[in-house]
């Protein structure tokens, strides 16, 4: 195994399986660092070479230290120890250990995009059983309805809760097992949308088109691109945005910012995840290089492929409810009757057992008009 030719990636879910694909066909091997073994993990399944240990077992990462030239990560939840350990043996990685620590703190990410004057919902933080007292006595009550969140470990809808009357505050913090907590007020959004950005060590960013996502009980469940809702200067300035955060955090690697848009056009953050996106998965069949291909590029040190969108898209989510149903019977989609349709493009991720809310795969429907990818997008849906 030659060290200049193999990139290690922590992480063995579908976004790295889908990063693994793309560097070995830019000629790269991958080494996939996963706490789970080969056959439940999504990338190490497919990679050239995989590690099964804790993301802080010293040992493995400096075996992985020693025979990869440069490391990612696929999720955010990976400890930023991590990182800082793979940048004090010189390796490098993308993203930093600074831009994963914000990421993974909501008040942190909250508090970074104040910082840098950027527009975010309003909050309080709860850690302890006094601060509910006194929200009892403090909050407005137009700041309801609100949502709890967990500061950490919080996705796809997990570890969040609505709330409609501060009488509720308590049995929800309870439910969420009393961690540390923020209470974001709820805003008008008209419509949410993400900017999927990639930045090289030398400051060069490339943006992909501006995805408009609806997402269903906490989990995303469609990207339309380009965004029907979104007109030029509202894209714009969601672009400057986007460009802010990636500066400030010194960013390298791609990078996705979500954003809520109100009725009055005003637009405010919501999230960052420093790795490529679920709403970003659209690029695999409707730009001229993928979001895994430009991670790949980036941590080679090679140039920042194109980012023009050559076809109008959706991107559908499958979820393992689509197994279930039948009269909740366990029952693999009509694969066949999906892909009858021109313009589906169908990638799965390879987890052996389907579960709800749990996500199987992802379906583009690309052609020559927007409204044409639309129509295949529901007639996929009803079937899924």
């Amino acid at each position: 195994m030659q060290k200049n030719n193999l990139i290690g990636i922590l992480g063995g879910g579908q976004l790295g399986r889908m990063f693994t694909q793309s560097a070995q066909a830019l000629g790269y091997q991958v080494c996939v660092l996963d706490p789970a073994s080969k056959e439940q993990s999504p990338a190490a399944s497919i990679a050239n070479f995989h590690i099964c240990a804790d993301y802080t077992d010293e040992q493995a990462l400096t075996h992985m230290a020693n025979v990869c030239f440069a490391v990612s990560t696929e999720f955010e939840n990976v400890p930023a120890s991590t990182l800082e350990f793979f940048n004090n043996t010189g390796i490098f990685t993308a993203p930093n250990a600074f831009a994963v620590s914000i990421a993974q703190n909501r008040i942190q990410e909250k508090l970074f995009f104040s910082n840098v004057g950027l527009n975010a919902a309003p909050f309080y933080v709860i850690n302890c059983i006094e601060d509910i007292y006194k929200l009892n006595e403090e909050i407005d009550e137009d700041f309801l309805p609100a949502i709890l969140k967990t500061t950490q470990l919080g996705y796809d809808g997990k570890g969040q809760i609505s709330i409609y009357n501060i009488e509720h505050l308590h049995a929800a913090w309870q439910e969420l097992h009393q961690v540390e907590c923020i209470l974001e007020k709820k805003i008008n959004i008209h419509h949410e949308i993400s900017v999927v950005l990639a930045r090289d060590r030398y400051g060069n960013i490339a943006n992909y088109p501006i995805g408009q996502n609806i997402h269903k009980n906490g989990i995303l469940f469609s990207s339309t691109v380009p965004s029907p809702l979104t007109p030029a200067n509202i894209a714009q300035k969601a672009y400057q945005n986007a460009k802010t955060i990636a500066e400030s955090l010194n960013y390298i690697g791609v990078l996705c910012v979500e954003f809520f848009v109100l009725e009055d056009e005003s637009i405010y953050v919501n999230e960052i995840a420093p790795r490529p996106h679920n709403s970003g998965h659209y690029t695999q069949n409707a730009c001229i290089t993928s979001q895994f291909e430009q991670q790949a590029r980036i941590l080679a040190n090679l140039p920042l492929g194109s980012t023009v969108q050559h076809s109008p898209v959706v991107m559908l989510n499958i979820l393992g409810d689509a197994w279930f149903k039948h009269n909740n019977e366990y029952n693999e989609p009509n694969w066949q009757q999906i892909l009858q349709h021109a313009g589906v493009q169908l990638h799965l991720y390879g987890k052996q057992e389907a579960r709800a809310g749990r996500k199987m795969g992802h379906i583009n429907c690309v052609s020559d008009t927007l409204k044409h990818a639309q129509n295949i997008a529901q007639q996929v849906s009803e079937l899924l």
